[in-house]
């Protein structure tokens, strides 16, 4: 993993999994996000998210703002930045109703708030948002190349159009989100992206890269062994 220039992130709300990834030595910051909140069973945000910057005092977290109006989401961006120096709040590119986030955008960066721009996928999206971005300050571009992906359209175009864009603009770091498999740490390295999202199955798979092929073979056919074995069943008898 050392000779990757590429920063993985890990992706998530399960606290243990986050800790378990700090630990690992190899993951240089963490993301979150409503969805994944649900799936882990937050029920209070605030509290969360200050476990978090507790437990996680020396690396970059995203936490996203939960309102659609975009006068909300400025007042909880207030409360998310308050959380500490090395927090990044997530606006999404846009709200529900399809309205830019841009004006929004322009207004935090002009507070010098470092933010994490989530939910892009388009390429006028990322040049919108970084003509938006304050370069004396860190912020992150999020755009979700595993999504894109997921339609049966080839995300790579899109990604090396976005690192050319970021690279215009200091402190512009480009994020590849929604990562689906370990090849594309890989993908998002050889591309030049800045940083990519793990989520917890990618993180732990991560450890066995360096592995043989021939051994990979040998520990699935392993693998099955012991399957069969727990099925019990028989073809001869």
């Amino acid at each position: 993993m050392n000779e990757l220039n590429v920063k993985i992130y890990a992706d998530g709300a399960v606290i243990e999994d986050m800790l378990a990834a700090y630990e690992t030595g190899f993951v240089s910051g963490f993301t979150t996000n409503p969805s994944l909140m649900k799936k882990a069973g937050v029920t209070d945000y605030v509290a969360f998210a200050e476990k978090v910057v507790k437990a996680i005092p020396d690396l970059p977290l995203s936490f996203e703002v939960f309102a659609d109006d975009f006068e909300t989401m400025e007042k909880e961006a207030e409360k998310i930045h308050a959380l500490g120096n090395n927090v990044f709040i997530k606006i999404p590119i846009t709200n529900t109703k399809g309205e830019s986030s841009i004006p929004l955008i322009k207004k935090l960066e002009d507070k010098g708030y470092s933010l994490n721009v989530t939910a892009i996928f388009t390429t006028k999206q990322v040049e919108e948002t970084v003509a938006a971005l304050n370069p004396d300050v860190a912020n992150i571009v999020s755009v979700f190349a595993g999504r894109i992906a997921d339609s049966g359209v080839d995300p790579i175009p899109y990604m090396k159009k976005a690192v050319e864009i970021c690279q215009t603009k200091k402190n512009a770091h480009l994020l590849w989100a929604s990562t689906r498999e370990v090849f594309n740490v890989f993908e998002a390295d050889r591309l030049g992206v800045d940083i990519i999202t793990c989520p917890p199955g990618v993180i732990d798979k991560l450890k066995g890269v360096g592995k043989s092929l021939e051994q990979l073979s040998l520990e699935t056919v392993i693998g099955f062994n012991k399957d069969i074995e727990k099925l019990g069943f028989s073809i001869l008898a």
